[in-house]
């Protein structure tokens, strides 16, 4: 999960954790971005020595571990509560505590993994960080990523347009240093992407997933969000009143934006880059000789 950091002058109801069960509620449906970017690395590719970095409550980690049964495998996380959740599920798993900003990946690495982790940082940050994690792989490595890229998207506006409506919760939001802001920042264009990292690799492949994922009702988009880009909203606010309204201010917005499919359910658009609105990923690899000093790289969302 993220490596969100409220600081040290954080108030005291705030919290710098994340909910393993919360974000598991979906888990076939968030899987399904997992299983394509395993997909991409192809039937014939077997790493001997896998990280992966950002992996939550462990459910990217064993559907890895199930595609790759003779790979040695190490989960990396910032989350306590996810870590500690993964190692439950995966007890024969190396799971670690780790920063994607700090990180140092093993020098054996074959193959770095990472499932929605790169669209928390900032955009100070977010590049330099691949480019970072890329030059510490050996040669014939492959780091391969997909991060949402939904920031336009109405479940992710609304949260934004919610936080500076003028309810009772608008000064926990108002008075927050820049650097504990519980929005995202928006997903760089692809070019710049393709440009940072085409010097040092072999190929650079990008591509957008738009996953429509057909949800109960409204409240079950609340429901997942809680679990991801909502929690640093409902974390910068107090228990009781100031949250719950928070939440059916959401709710009603959420209401406002999404139609009702025949059948009652609502279609919750989410782009990943592989790349494209919903996730993104990218797939950086094969790292050049010393003949060739670049790596392939595969990147989609």
């Amino acid at each position: 999960m993220p490596p969100r950091n409220y600081g040290t002058g954080a108030p005291a109801h705030r919290v710098n954790d994340w909910s393993p069960d919360q974000y598991l509620v979906f888990r076939k449906a968030r899987n399904r971005a997992i299983y394509d970017l395993v997909a991409f690395l192809g039937q014939e590719y077997n790493p001997r020595r896998i990280i992966d970095l950002g992996c939550g409550p462990g459910n990217s980690t064993e559907i890895l571990a199930e595609r790759f049964p003779g790979a040695e495998i190490t989960g990396v996380d910032s989350s306590p509560a996810m870590l500690t959740k993964a190692r439950a599920t995966l007890p024969t798993v190396e799971f670690t505590h780790g920063d994607v900003r700090t990180y140092l990946p093993d020098p054996k690495t074959d193959l770095l993994f990472s499932n929605a982790v790169f669209h928390w940082l900032r955009t100070s940050e977010r590049i330099p960080a691949i480019t970072r994690l890329l030059l510490t792989l050996r040669e014939g490595s492959i780091l391969a990523l997909q991060m949402p890229d939904n920031y336009d998207e109405p479940s992710h506006r609304t949260m934004r347009e919610t936080a500076s409506f003028s309810g009772p919760w608008r000064p926990y939001f108002a008075n927050l240093p820049p650097g504990d802001r519980p929005d995202l920042d928006p997903i760089e264009p692809t070019m710049d992407y393709y440009n940072a990292l085409l010097p040092h690799c072999r190929q650079v492949e990008i591509w957008t997933t738009q996953y429509q994922h057909a949800l109960e009702d409204h409240g079950a988009v609340v429901e997942w969000v809680k679990g991801t880009g909502l929690q640093p909203f409902v974390n910068a606010l107090p228990d009781g009143e100031v949250r719950e309204r928070f939440l059916r201010e959401y709710l009603r917005r959420v209401e406002n934006e999404y139609p009702r499919a025949r059948d009652g359910r609502v279609l919750l658009a989410y782009p990943r880059r592989f790349r494209g609105r919903g996730s993104l990923m990218y797939s950086f690899g094969q790292k050049k000789g010393r003949l060739e000093e670049q790596k392939e790289m595969r990147i989609g969302r």
